[in-house]
C-alpha cells in the first residue's frame, strides 16, 4: 500500500512537470511522548535558510511560505490535529502545484500530534527545499524544533525553539522545557515552566502526563523537591515513572524510609532504565547519609556501569565515580571513568580542567617514583596515552618508559612508544633521523627485522646530515641480513662510508669464505698491540684462509702478527690455524672457532644482530598463541 501511494505522489508531481523526492513512509511509534532514545544522543544539523534567499533561489513551490508567515502562530489547542495517514497521503497526492505545500504541512501537523517527529522531519526537509523561505517563518520553525525533539535531536530542537518569535511562545516553552529536562538541565527547563502553563492546560488529561513528569524530574535536579511532589501528586500511586521521582524527592527530604520504598517498588516493576536509574539515587543517598560503606558504594556503581551505556544517567555515574576515585586516593579509577566522560560527552567548559586533572593523574601514576608494575604502568599509559603531558614533560616521561622497557627486555614495547611519538608529530623535520634510528634498533632486537626496514624507508624522504644517512643504512643492512635478503644488504652499503667492516660480517654470516678474505684483508689491523676486536679480525681472516686452502696466506698472517698474539688468551687459536697450515684439519678448525673473542668487530651492530637473531629464532619455536 505504502508503494502505491509513493507512486500516486510521483505520478502527480510528474504530471505537473516537476519531480520532487518523496515522502519517507511514515512507521508508528508510541502516540505520547519521545521515541526510545539512542544509547548515545546524535546531533544533526536543522535546516537553514538558504544563502540564495532575497536572491531569487530555486523556489519550485513559492508562495506558501509568506501566507504561513501572516497566520497567527496557532495555540498548543488547536497546533497539532492528527488525520489518517491514508488521507493524508491522498491529499499530497492528488494536490495541485499551489496546494501541495499546505497538504504536505497538515501533514507535518498531524505526525508531530501523533509523537512520530523523525517522519515530520522528513516532509518538513521536503518543505523547506522547495521553498528555502519556509526557513524563516516562526511558525515552521516550531514544528521542526518540536519534530527534532521528538526524534531525540534534543540540543538541536532546544536551540530551534530559541529563535526570535518563540522565546515567549507557550508551546515552544512546553517543549524546550521538557528537552532540557531530558538533558539533566534542571534549573533551565524550570525557566520555562511559567510560561508553557497555558500549553500544559490546554491538554486533554492524559497527554499532560509527560510534561509533568519532565517538570517534576527538572525541579528534582534543581532541588526543588516539594515542587516536584506537589506536580506528581495527581498520578497515580502505581506509576513507576513517578514513584522514581517521587522517591528520589522523598530521600532528598529526609523521608528515607518513604524513598527506599518507592525505589524498591521501582526496582521490582521498573523498566530497565527506571531501575538504573533508582539504583543511582540509592547510591547517592547511601553515600551522603553515610548508610553505604564507600567500597559498597563503588561495587554497585560499577555494576551500574556496566549495564548501563550513553546516557545522562551514565554521565552522572562516572562523575561520582571519579570523585570516589579521589576521595580513595584510586587514580586509576580516576582516569577509567575520567577517559570515557572525556570521549564520549560533549563536556563544554568542563572539558579543559577534566582533561588537566586525568593528565596530573596519569604523570603520577608513571613517574619514576610510583611502585606501579611496569607492565601495568604501561598498560595505563596505552589505555589513556591521548593524556599523557605534552611537550618536554611529556617526553621525559615517554623516555623513562622506553628505559625501563628496554631494561626489561620488552624490545617491541619500547619501540611501540617512540613509534607512536614519531606518528603524533605534527611536523616532520631531520629530529625524525635519531628517533627512526631508535625504532630500527629496538624493532631488530625484538626479532622484527620487516618492521626497522618499513620505518627506516618511511622517513627516508627527508635529508638528513651524512653521518646519520650511514648510521640509518647500516642499521637497513643488518635488517635485511637477518631476514636473509644478503644482496640487498650489500646493495645498500655500497655509498656507506666504512662499509667495509659490515660487509665483512655479513660475509662471515654467510660463510662465504672468497669474498670475506678479499674484504678481510682490507681491514687488518696494525701489527702492534691487538685489542679484542683486533684479534677478532685475525682469526676470522685466518679461519678464511684455512677454509680455502690458502696455506701461503696464513703463514703471512703468522709472520705479521704472531709476536703480537704472545700471551693472550686467543695465542693457542691462532697458532693452531697459522704455525702449521699444512696440519689444519676440521677439529682444529672447529676449536679455533670456539676460541673466538666475544667482541664483534663491528661493535654494537654484531650485538644487535646477535640478539635479533636470537629473538628471531625464539618466536620461531614459540607455541602458536591461543
Amino acid at each position: 500500500m505504502i508503494r502505491l501511494v509513493i507512486g500516486a505522489v510521483l505520478a502527480a508531481t510528474a504530471a505537473n512537470g516537476e519531480v520532487h523526492a518523496p515522502v519517507a513512509a511514515p512507521h508508528a511509534i508510541p502516540a505520547t511522548g519521545h521515541s526510545t532514545p539512542p544509547p548515545v544522543a546524535k546531533t544533526r544539523q536543522v535546516a537553514e535558510p538558504s544563502p540564495l534567499i532575497g536572491r531569487a533561489p530555486n523556489v519550485r513551490l513559492p508562495g506558501f511560505a509568506a501566507w504561513l508567515a501572516d497566520q497567527p502562530i496557532d495555540s498548543a489547542f488547536d497546533a497539532w490535529p492528527t488525520i489518517p495517514d491514508a488521507d493524508a497521503w491522498h491529499e499530497i497526492a492528488v494536490a495541485r502545484t499551489s496546494e501541495r505545500q499546505a497538504a504536505r504541512w497538515a501533514f507535518v501537523r498531524s505526525l508531530i500530534g501523533s509523537g512520530r517527529g523523525t517522519d515530520a522531519i522528513g516532509v518538513l526537509e521536503v518543505m523547506v527545499a522547495d521553498d528555502p523561505d519556509l526557513a524563516l517563518v516562526p511558525t515552521w520553525q516550531r514544528a521542526n524544533g518540536i519534530a527534532q525533539i521528538q526524534a531525540w535531536h534534543l540540543e538541536d530542537g532546544v536551540d530551534t525553539l530559541r529563535r526570535f518569535g518563540l522565546v515567549a511562545d507557550p508551546e515552544a516553552c512546553l517543549w524546550r522545557m521538557r528537552a532540557l529536562s531530558d538533558l539533566g538541565q534542571g534549573k533551565a527547563a524550570l525557566a520555562d515552566f511559567n510560561c508553557a502553563v497555558p500549553a500544559i492546560n490546554a491538554r486533554r488529561p492524559s497527554a499532560r502526563k509527560a510534561f509533568t513528569l519532565a517538570a517534576a524530574r527538572a525541579a528534582v535536579d534543581a532541588g526543588e523537591y516539594k515542587i516536584a511532589l506537589g506536580w506528581l501528586a495527581p498520578l497515580p500511586d502505581t506509576d513507576t515513572s513517578a514513584n522514581l521521582l517521587r522517591g528520589k524527592a522523598d530521600l532528598a527530604l529526609g523521608y528515607a524510609q518513604d524513598g527506599r520504598l518507592r525505589l524498591a517498588r521501582v526496582a521490582s516493576l521498573g523498566t530497565r532504565q527506571q531501575r538504573a536509574e533508582g539504583m543511582f539515587s540509592t547510591i547517592q543517598y547511601g553515600l551522603s547519609s553515610k548508610t553505604m560503606p564507600v567500597e559498597e558504594a563503588l561495587k554497585q556503581l560499577d555494576v551500574l556501569l556496566i549495564g548501563w551505556r550513553g546516557d545522562a544517567l551514565e554521565r552522572r555515574a562516572l562523575t561520582l565515580s571519579m570523585q570516589l576515585g579521589e576521595q580513595t586516593h584510586d587514580p586509576v579509577r580516576e582516569l577509567g571513568s575520567g577517559a570515557i566522560l572525556s570521549r564520549y560527552y560533549d563536556l563544554g567548559t568542563e572539558a579543559g580542567p577534566l582533561v588537566a586533572t586525568l593528565r596530573s593523574r596519569l604523570a603520577v601514576l608513571l613517574a619514576p617514583a610510583s611502585t606501579l608494575p611496569l607492565a601495568k604502568a604501561m598498560g595505563l599509559f596505552w589505555d589513556y596515552r591521548e593524556f599523557a603531558p605534552s611537550g618536554l614533560e611529556g617526553v621525559r616521561l615517554g623516555e623513562m618508559l622506553v628505559t625501563r622497557l628496554q631494561a626489561a627486555g620488552l624490545y617491541d614495547r619500547a619501540a611501540d612508544l617512540l613509534d607512536h611519538r614519531l606518528s603524533a608529530a605534527t611536523t616532520r623535520d631531520v629530529a625524525e633521523g635519531p628517533l627512526s634510528i631508535r625504532i630500527a634498533s629496538l624493532r631488530i632486537l625484538a626479532g622484527d627485522p620487516a618492521a626497522a626496514i618499513r620505518v627506516l624507508r618511511a622517513t627516508d624522504d627527508l635529508a638528513y646530515p651524512e653521518d646519520m644517512t650511514a648510521q640509518r643504512r647500516r642499521l637497513e643492512a643488518v635488517g635485511l641480513t637477518l631476514l636473509g635478503k644478503t644482496r640487498e644488504a650489500l646493495a645498500v652499503l655500497d655509498d656507506v662510508p666504512d662499509g667495509a667492516a659490515i660487509t665483512a660480517e655479513i660475509y662471515w654470516r654467510a660463510r662465504d669464505w672468497a669474498r670475506l678474505e678479499t674484504v678481510g684483508s682490507v681491514l687488518l689491523p696494525p701489527p702492534g698491540q691487538l685489542s679484542e676486536v683486533g684479534q677478532a679480525i685475525v682469526l676470522r681472516q685466518a679461519i678464511t684462509s684455512a677454509m680455502l686452502g690458502h696455506g701461503s696466506a696464513l703463514t703471512k698472517l703468522h709472520q705479521r702478527y704472531g709476536a703480537a698474539f704472545a700471551g693472550l688468551p686467543a695465542a693457542a687459536a691462532f697458532e693452531l690455524l697459522a704455525g702449521n697450515p699444512e696440519k689444519i684439519d676440521p677439529t682444529a678448525l672447529t676449536r679455533a672457532m670456539g676460541a673466538m673473542p666475544t667482541a664483534s668487530p663491528i661493535g654494537a651492530l654484531g650485538d644487535m644482530m646477535d640478539a635479533g637473531q636470537a629473538a628471531m629464532a625464539a618466536k620461531k619455536d614459540a607455541p602458536p598463541a591461543a
